[in-house]
């Protein structure tokens, strides 16, 4: 494989094209349908509240004026960015090809507060490293390998430790009595981007 992968390209993000789902047949006579009745019904309303103001105006006028304003609100909700996902689901990371999405978020910025956090976090205490930093310094590993040789540590152990080298492979797999320093920690993460 001459292509080389980044750490940055595991964190990337490609959003799947939304699915297609089939109309029922009538479909489109029925969206018709709730359009004049709803016309009907704000254009009733529009005229109740004119003429108990004392108001007079055209039913013509009122009728094109409530048909404006329901296909501009059609038009706008077609244009609108989708709302943000509910529970796990992340949101777009960046730009997308041909469009600018205004609501997403900053992924480096994500990327880097979803290392820094913990590593702040865990970096007076080894059982919190042990528990939080080096399962995650694994899945990488384990991506990288599978990415590259078609393997993990778990599938392959004698190869993934021949791939990763000794200080590597006993790094993730003993954990230490004290969290590594920060030099420590890139030249681990130089470690893994060789591999």
């Amino acid at each position: 494989m001459s292509e080389s992968t980044g750490l940055d390209d595991l964190f990337s993000f490609e959003e799947e094209p939304p699915a297609r789902t089939g109309r029922a047949r009538g479909g489109r006579a029925r969206q018709a349908f709730r359009l004049l009745l709803t016309a009907a019904g704000v254009t009733a309303v529009v005229v109740v509240g004119l003429r108990a103001v004392g108001l007079q105006l055209s039913l013509g006028i009122v009728v094109a004026g409530v048909l404006a304003v329901l296909a501009v609100r059609r038009v706008t909700a077609a244009l609108a960015p989708p709302p943000p996902p509910r529970g796990g689901a992340r949101a777009p990371a960046g730009e997308e090809p041909g469009t600018y999405n205004w609501a997403a978020r900053d992924a480096l910025r994500a990327a880097i507060n979803g290392w820094e956090r913990p590593l702040d976090w865990s970096s007076d205490n080894a059982e919190r490293f042990t528990e939080r930093i080096l399962p995650r310094l694994g899945e990488l590993a384990d991506e990288r390998l599978r990415q590259r040789h078609g393997l993990t540590r778990e599938s392959d152990p004698p190869r993934a430790r021949a791939l990763l080298g000794e200080p590597l492979w006993s790094f993730l797999d003993t954990p230490s009595r004290r969290p590594p320093s920060p030099r420590d920690l890139a030249a681990i993460v130089a470690e893994l981007e060789k591999i």
